[in-house]
């Protein structure tokens, strides 16, 4: 029997746990990937919000200042990237100066801090290479970027440190209410629980229809991007972004925590909710809005392209106990900014927790945690002390970032550590580069499955099927 259940190892669901992890309570969190990480979180942009955008007076507004706050001090604090750069709303005619104004009110009614609209010349003299039609801006300076995946992982690893259950490759069939809460089936059995947090992504509105009348409808919005190689020049320095529209934020141009340049999302509404593939038509999208905010992008470094769906379901975000369905809490339609809004979404959920359960706080709490260390970013000296300690970490495994086998090791070895080769990327970085893993793959694969005591032909990419090697029975790998 569990206190508490989570359901979703995305961004909420993991910020959740690490605030729950906090009190003595048997906690878990289930998850039908095989690792944290797997769905929105893994394909966002990696921006933490002002919180200028969002209506005053909604939830969402609520969360996404209060997250924007929190960034800094839980990056310190858990060891993951984070960089306050500030952020520019472009506006590209004279006519659309109104909207900027309404949104420094809205800014200011969010309070959000130190907002100011600039004139062209101003916003030249941040960023020379803004496109030829910005007349004016909004400027954030609290605007942040932040590594996704590092946030995610960090938050789950430190959760796990405290006692709460991972539960992966675990597909939620049934919800059924019990006489003690509720009883959750799944491809890996049953269990029993006190609450369920519904914490599911896209996925949230079939959890809740399951034991709720009132019933929920999320639309998948997918968001496709360009990534661009690191280069010398070319990045802004702030995220551009470009006045929003009904259906989001716009194009986008930012430079990442690790130096490469992105670019999107757009914004299109499906039924799919594994919908998450690029499309020719999207791409040129992006080509063509982000050229209004930048003068000359560099199109010829782009290395990936990806698609992330947001779960869209109104105005606000969807965060409480279901009326019909006491005990039962809803975490969902978290959409931008929900990424800026997970610690901030962590600590209002825990306090609906502790309400219901009033749950005693643990003596030994571990606040902090350690990333694993990154040979391509160390000083000379940090990079001998880690040789000396582990000779792993002088054999280079990805050229094009620099990860050894080192770190590799540590990624697989940690709580909540990496079982495939997308788990080894979101961590290390193998495999990110300009190659995009087509030198680092094999000899990955071959750590993996050296560390986990399996056969190389058992390693995945991410999903159940994603095997990079068939073997016949009783025959050669294919």
């Amino acid at each position: 029997m569990y206190d508490v259940i989570i359901i979703g190892a995305g961004v909420s669901g993991c910020a959740i746990a690490r605030e729950l992890s906090r009190y003595k309570m048997k906690t878990m969190v289930l998850e039908k990937a095989l690792d944290v990480c797997e769905g929105t979180s893994k394909a966002n942009s990696g921006i933490a919000h002002a919180g200028y955008d969002a209506k005053p007076g909604t939830l969402k507004a609520k969360l996404n200042v209060e997250g924007s706050r929190r960034m800094k001090a839980l990056s310190e604090e858990l060891d993951f990237p984070y960089k306050q750069n500030g952020s520019l709303v472009l506006c590209f005619d004279e006519k659309d100066r109104s909207k900027l104004e309404e949104l420094k009110k809205r800014g200011e009614c969010n309070g959000v801090p130190d907002i100011r609209i600039l004139n062209r010349e101003e916003v030249l003299s941040l960023e020379s290479g803004a496109g030829e039609q910005v007349v004016s801006a909004l400027y954030a300076p609290t605007g942040a970027i932040v590594c996704p995946f590092g946030l995610t992982i960090a938050l789950a690893e430190n959760a796990a440190v405290n006692g709460v259950e991972f539960q992966f490759g675990t597909k939620v069939k049934v919800i059924r209410k019990a006489a003690e809460g509720y009883l959750i089936e799944t491809n890996k059995g049953s269990f029993e629980t006190k609450l369920v947090i519904n914490a599911a992504g896209v996925y949230a509105d079939e959890l809740h229809n399951m034991v709720s009348e009132e019933k929920m409808k999320l639309t998948p919005r997918r968001g496709e991007y360009l990534l661009c190689d690191k280069l010398s020049k070319g990045i802004p320095a702030h995220t551009l972004f470009q006045l929003p529209t009904a259906l989001g934020k716009g194009v986008l141009v930012t430079a990442t925590v690790h130096g490469n340049l992105l670019i999107g999302p757009t914004a299109e509404d499906i039924e799919d909710k594994e919908g998450n593939e690029t499309t020719a038509e999207g791409m040129e999208l992006i080509r063509e809005k982000a050229a209004l905010s930048v003068k000359e992008l560099p199109l010829r470094q782009v290395i990936t392209s990806f698609a992330g769906l947001r779960a869209h379901g109104g105005e606000d975000f969807i965060i409480g106990e279901v009326p019909d369905a006491p005990g039962f809490i809803d975490v969902a339609g978290i959409e931008s900014p929900g990424l800026t809004c997970a610690p901030a979404i962590g600590a209002y959920v825990a306090d609906i927790v502790k309400k219901l359960l009033s749950p005693a706080e643990k003596e030994n709490f571990v606040a902090e945690r350690r990333g694993i260390p990154s040979m391509a970013l160390a000083s000379g000296q940090e990079r001998q002390r880690l040789i000396l300690e582990n000779p792993a970490y002088a054999n280079v495994i990805c050229r094009c970032e620099m990860v050894t086998e080192g770190e590799i090791i540590d990624a697989i070895r940690r709580p909540v550590g990496a079982r495939t080769t997308d788990g080894i990327k979101r961590r290390t970085r193998a495999g990110m580069g300009r190659c995009q893993s087509g030198f680092c793959n094999p000899k990955v694969v071959e750590i993996l499955a050296r560390e986990l005591g399996v056969d190389e032909s058992e390693v995945l990419k991410s999903g159940e099927d994603s095997w990079y090697l068939l073997r016949e029975e009783g025959g050669e790998d294919l």
